[in-house]
């Protein structure tokens, strides 16, 4: 199939040019590709090794034509107008061929039928015997010639027809492709101007001030207007528990003194305690403090001082609509890009960072219920989008076997490492340990599209967590986050999206990260196993999440859907994160938070992968940028050049019915997982052993 029928696929379609294809036993099949896996059984070994073949030839195919039609960045070398020029050519000079190859054809009848006439004719003439018997032998041989030359002449007939035909086919689909797109680059080149127009209006409108719109209207109101820019999402997209209204349960805080049981309470809610409710508790951060940053730094101070700037970001002119227009409709990870429009860290790194809050884990770790611990493990999740709200820039895509390490074992208890598994789909192994009693692993498969208004990006795969002590095992999945005003305008991401836990969560848009009021709003109720509520989550993803203990709860009004609302009594909410406040400076540092600054720190002992030693981003968190854009090219070619190696390796061995087992993750093992049954990359461990002893002899070398 092409990437265009691709795009049109029925539910359960897997893309073999990006599918991993294993063997578990004598008989099993596994066919995996981005969190969605089907395990198939052959009636015999023989059998299960004819699809086998039968897969990878097909799997080859289809990666010679993903390749034959992307011009992408990460791979391919960016189409240009002598790229435009060469193809225009190409097809010049088949045509030209083809002509060639028709007259070829005649000149080869006519000549043929010559030669037959003065065959015999010389056969006719009155010649010795031995003479009149070589030229019946030559005459034998000429006929021998004229079948398989009418042979050849029908099938080069058959293919000049097809040929023709096709070829007067692929004309008129080019002609209309680069119509429709000359057209389309118009269209968004308008809109863009009357966006601009329309801005500059609204600014100049009496009335109306930039620090103030906006502001007066009602979180409803403001809600769905962020929900309907989520609206232009890909098609193909899948969101669940969007909400279009408010939640549908209503929170009224209860006073503990005058709070009586009754007989009234829904059945699926459980009965609270105040008593067991103390704001002061150590375990959990009253919400009338001062701060949740200066409530826990006195346990957080870091043993090693570590840096806490990096050169300002140089201002570079640039233009955008140039670039863009040429990439529209592709994923993100094919589009040629200068480093301008990126951040000085990997993407390795952006996924490190989702442990800035890992203290909500060491917490969840002493919690005696597993309803308290399920509210820290949702509040980590909600807290990695907190860095979000301002960073617009791109990380850089990692390099096939590229890997990042943060070693904070002695400082905070944990150490991480991140492996890049595979390019095309682009996806990243991690494994992190805490001795303070969790572990956490993940396998994330980053799909992306540009639509001209703004961008999307759609993590894959699920995020476990594991408790040691009590084998609490939780599982979520990342939402989608949108970055809106791609062309004009001020750039601001919202997050749209799902369920986490056993929490239901729905993430609705929040509006531009200016505003004076965020509605970047989270809300949830935390349930046990028996379908009973126990508390209640509210917050922003941008700020701090709270709970609150559910005491009673009884059936409430109607919304404007018909459905009944639950309402549910709850004491004074605690807070159970808050946001570290951002740097002095930030604005000029990409916005980095205190924990992004150190993660491109230069360390010494890491592996010769590692992101911190990746030339191009060094040199463009230096504010090196045309030094750092060569180094960038220099890289992906190098990238290139290895992976044309690997696929004719991968064509060899196929022609010689051999294996071939392709790219081999260094540090992590793809097993499938007991919890989804999903082929995922886990750590198989060595890596900080090798680290130990300095023996990076396995590495290889991508920089």
């Amino acid at each position: 199939r092409t990437q265009a029928e691709m795009a049109h696929t029925c539910r359960g379609t897997i893309n073999l040019s990006t599918a991993h294809i294993d063997t578990e036993d004598s008989c099993n099949i596994v066919l995996s590709n981005g969190g969605r896996t089907y395990h198939l059984k052959a009636n015999s070994e023989v059998e299960r090794q004819r699809w086998v073949t039968a897969l990878e030839l097909a799997k080859a195919k289809a990666i010679r034509m993903r390749n034959n039609q992307s011009d992408d960045s990460g791979d391919e070398e960016p189409a240009s107008q002598s790229d435009k020029s060469e193809l225009h050519g190409t097809l010049k000079t088949l045509s030209s061929k083809l002509e060639d190859l028709s007259t070829c054809n005649d000149l080869i009848a006519k000549h043929g039928a010559a030669l037959q006439r003065s065959l015999s004719e010389l056969e006719n003439l009155k010649l010795p015997a031995e003479s009149g018997e070589k030229i019946k032998a030559v005459n034998e041989r000429a006929t021998l010639f004229r079948i398989t030359s009418n042979a050849m002449i029908n099938a080069c007939r058959d293919f000049l027809d097809l040929a023709e035909t096709h070829s007067r086919k692929w004309q008129r689909a080019l002609q209309y492709e680069r119509e429709q797109r000359i057209r389309l680059e118009e269209t968004i080149e308008q809109l863009a101007k009357q966006h601009n127009s329309l801005e500059r209006a609204c600014r100049g409108a009496p009335g109306l001030s930039a620090s103030s719109t906006g502001i007066a209207s009602t979180a409803k109101g403001s809600v769905q207007s962020a929900k309907g820019e989520a609206s232009d999402e890909d098609e193909e997209t899948e969101y669940f528990d969007a909400m279009e209204d408010a939640p549908a349960f209503i929170t009224v805080t209860a006073d503990p003194k005058h709070h009586r049981r009754s007989g009234s309470n829904v059945s699926g809610a459980s009965e609270g305690h105040p008593e067991d409710w103390n704001l002061e508790d150590s375990v959990f951060e009253s919400s009338n403090q001062s701060s949740y940053n200066e409530s826990t730094c006195k346990d957080l101070l870091p043993k090693k001082r570590r840096r806490t700037r990096i050169p300002d970001k140089p201002n570079y002119s640039l233009n955008l609509w140039s670039i863009m227009k040429n990439c529209i409709g592709k994923e993100l990870s094919k589009i040629p890009m200068p480093v301008n429009f990126n951040e000085p860290l990997s993407m390795l790194q952006r996924l490190t960072e989702d442990l800035e809050y890992h203290e909500l884990l060491d917490k969840a770790v002493k919690c005696e219920s597993s309803t308290e611990q399920m509210c820290f493990v949702a509040a980590f999740s909600v807290s990695s989008y907190s860095t979000t709200v301002h960073r617009t820039a791109k990380p850089f895509n990692p390099l096939l076997g590229e890997t990042y390490e943060l070693d904070r074992l002695e400082e905070f208890g944990f150490r991480s490492l991140c492996e890049q598994v595979s390019h095309h789909p682009p996806a990243a192994a991690h494994h992190v340990y805490s001795r303070r009693g969790w572990t956490l692993w993940q396998e994330i498969t980053i799909a992306s599209k540009f639509r001209g208004k703004y961008l999307s990006i759609m993590p894959l795969g699920a995020i476990h967590l594991e408790f040691h002590s009590s084998g609490n095992h939780y599982v979520w999945r990342k939402v989608t986050s949108t970055v809106h005003n791609i062309i004009v305008g001020k750039l601001w991401i919202d997050q749209v999206g799902g369920r986490g836990c056993e929490v239901t969560a729905p993430w609705l848009g929040c509006g531009d990260a200016t505003r004076a009021v965020s509605f970047c709003q989270v809300t949830g109720v935390v349930s046990d196993a028996d379908g009973r509520a126990h508390y209640v989550m509210s917050g922003t993803w941008d700020e701090k999440m709270e709970y609150s203990k559910i005491v009673h709860s009884s059936h409430g009004g109607t919304s404007t859907e018909g459905k009944q609302k639950t309402v549910y009594q709850t004491l004074a909410p605690k807070v159970l994160w808050r946001k570290y406040p951002l740097p002095e400076n930030a604005e000029n540092m990409y916005f980095f938070s205190d924990l992004a600054l150190t993660l491109n720190e230069p360390e010494e002992r890491v592996a010769p992968t590692d992101s911190r030693l990746r030339p191009d981003q060094r040199l463009m968190e230096s504010g090196r940028w045309d030094e750092a854009n060569v180094e960038k090219q220099r890289l992906e070619e190098k990238q290139r050049a290895v992976r044309r190696r690997r696929e004719a390796e991968a064509v060899e061995a196929l022609e010689e019915g051999k294996d071939y087992e392709g790219y081999v993750p260094l540090w992590f093992e793809r097993k499938a997982d007991a919890v989804t049954g999903e082929l995922i990359c886990v750590y198989k461990g060595g890596y900080w052993e090798a680290k130990e002893k300095q023996d990076w002899s396995t590495c290889p070398d991508i920089f």
